[in-house]
C-alpha cells in the first residue's frame, strides 16, 4: 500500500485549511475523490489538492462506490452521523471531523458501524497532537501528577464567533460554542485524566449576546436573524471516581480570561495547565516548582523522520493506522464519551436540573 486513496466528503473550510494542506504536504496518501453539495467547491479542492485524475461529485454515495482507502467526513455536524455509517459500510476507513455527532443515539450508530465492519473510525481532535499536549500527557502516563481529581476544560473567545457557514445554524451543527469549541477542550482534558466514566452533568446555555449589533467581533458582525445557537455554555461534570470537570465555551464572552482547547489539570502529585505556555507544578525536595519545558526544540519521531506539526502528525497517525504500522490516538468509543457529556450539558440546561448517566 504505497500511496492511500483517500477521499473528502465536504469541501469547505475544515478540508482545505486543516486535512488537504496535510495531506499534500506529508505526500505519502493521494486524494483521488473530493464531493460537495456546491459542486464548485469540490471542483476548486480537486484542482488545488487532487490527484491528476481525480474525481468531483455532488452525491456522497456516488463517492463511495469508488475504490477508496479512506474518507474524510468534513460536513455539518448533523451529517456526521449517516455519512460515517455509510462510508464504514462500504469499506472505506474513516475520518470524521469533531464533533462525532450530535448526539450520543448518532454516535453509537457510528461506533457499532466501525464494530461490525471491522473498519477504522477516527474523530478529529486535534489539539492532542500539539507539542505541549503530547509533553504533558507523557509526564502524567509517567505517573508526575498522580490521580487527577479536578480539571478545568477551556474554550473561551472574547469576541470570535464564526459568522460563516452553519455555525450559528442550530439545526444543522446542533449548538454553538459548546459543540464547537468546547468539545476539543473536554475532549482533551479527559484524554489527560484517562477518565471516561461520567456520572452526572449540570449545565447552563445563554444567548445574552445573540441580538448585539455593533460587535467588535473579529469576523465582522454576525445576523442576528440566523444566531440561533447559544453564545456561551458551562458545565459542571462529576466523573464515577468522584472526579469534577469545569467545562467553558464561549465564542463572545466579556472577560480578558481567553483560552482555547486547554485544560487545567489537578493531581495528588502535581498539576498542569496552559496558562503561559505548559507549566506543570508540583513540590520536590521540600519546596513548590514550576516546570515550563521548552517545547520548540525536537520533534515526534516517525519511521521516514520527525513530525512536529499537530495537523500533520494527525494525518500521519490516521494513515500509519490505516497501513498496520500503529495505533489510533483517538478512538470511537472516546470521541463518543465527549459527545455524551455534551448532550448532557444542553439536557441539564433545558431542563434546569442536573443530568444523571445511565
Amino acid at each position: 500500500m504505497d500511496s492511500l486513496k483517500l477521499g473528502i466528503i465536504g469541501c469547505g473550510g475544515i478540508a482545505n485549511s486543516k486535512h488537504l494542506p496535510s495531506i499534500k504536504k506529508l505526500g505519502k496518501a493521494q486524494v483521488t475523490a473530493f464531493c460537495d453539495i456546491v459542486p464548485e467547491r469540490a471542483q476548486k479542492a480537486a484542482e488545488e489538492f487532487g490527484a491528476s485524475d481525480a474525481k468531483v461529485f455532488e452525491d456522497y454515495k456516488d463517492l463511495l462506490k469508488l475504490d477508496l482507502d479512506a474518507v474524510y467526513v468534513c460536513t455539518p455536524n448533523r451529517s456526521h452521523s449517516f455519512i460515517t455509517v455509510d462510508a464504514l459500510r462500504s469499506g472505506k476507513h474513516v475520518m470524521c471531523e469533531k464533533p462525532m455527532a450530535i448526539n450520543s443515539e448518532e454516535a453509537h450508530k457510528m461506533l457499532s458501524a466501525a464494530k461490525q465492519t471491522g473498519k477504522l473510525l477516527t474523530i478529529g481532535y486535534q489539539s492532542r497532537y500539539r507539542a505541549d499536549s503530547q509533553y504533558l500527557k507523557q509526564a502524567i502516563q509517567a505517573g508526575e501528577l498522580g490521580e487527577i481529581y479536578f480539571a478545568r476544560a477551556n474554550a473561551v473567545r472574547r469576541r470570535a464567533v464564526p459568522t460563516w457557514g452553519v455555525f450559528l445554524n442550530e439545526h444543522e451543527q446542533g449548538g454553538g460554542p459548546l459543540i464547537d469549541i468546547g468539545t476539543h477542550a473536554l475532549d482533551l482534558t479527559l484524554w489527560m485524566m484517562n477518565n471516561y466514566k461520567p456520572r452526572y452533568a449540570a449545565g447552563t446555555t445563554y444567548h445574552k449576546l445573540n441580538k448585539d449589533r455593533d460587535t467588535a467581533n473579529a469576523w465582522g458582525d454576525w445576523d442576528v436573524d440566523k444566531f440561533t445557537v447559544e453564545d456561551s455554555a458551562f458545565g459542571f461534570v462529576v466523573m464515577e471516581n468522584g472526579a469534577t470537570i469545569m467545562l467553558s465555551a464561549s465564542w463572545a464572552l466579556n472577560t480578558l480570561d481567553v483560552e482555547e482547547a486547554t485544560a487545567m489539570l489537578s493531581g495528588t502529585k502535581g498539576g498542569a495547565d496552559f496558562h503561559d505556555g505548559l507549566r506543570i507544578n508540583g513540590v520536590k525536595h521540600g519546596r513548590q516548582f514550576v516546570e515550563k519545558p521548552d517545547l520548540k526544540s525536537g520533534a515526534v519521531a516517525f519511521f521516514e523522520g520527525k513530525v512536529s506539526d499537530p495537523q500533520m502528525l494527525e494525518q500521519h497517525t490516521f494513515h500509519a493506522a490505516i497501513r498496520g504500522k500503529g495505533d489510533l490516538c483517538v478512538l470511537p468509543e472516546q470521541a463518543l464519551v465527549v459527545t455524551r457529556i455534551l448532550e448532557a450539558i444542553y439536557k441539564s440546561a433545558a431542563s434546569g436540573q442536573p443530568y444523571y448517566f445511565d
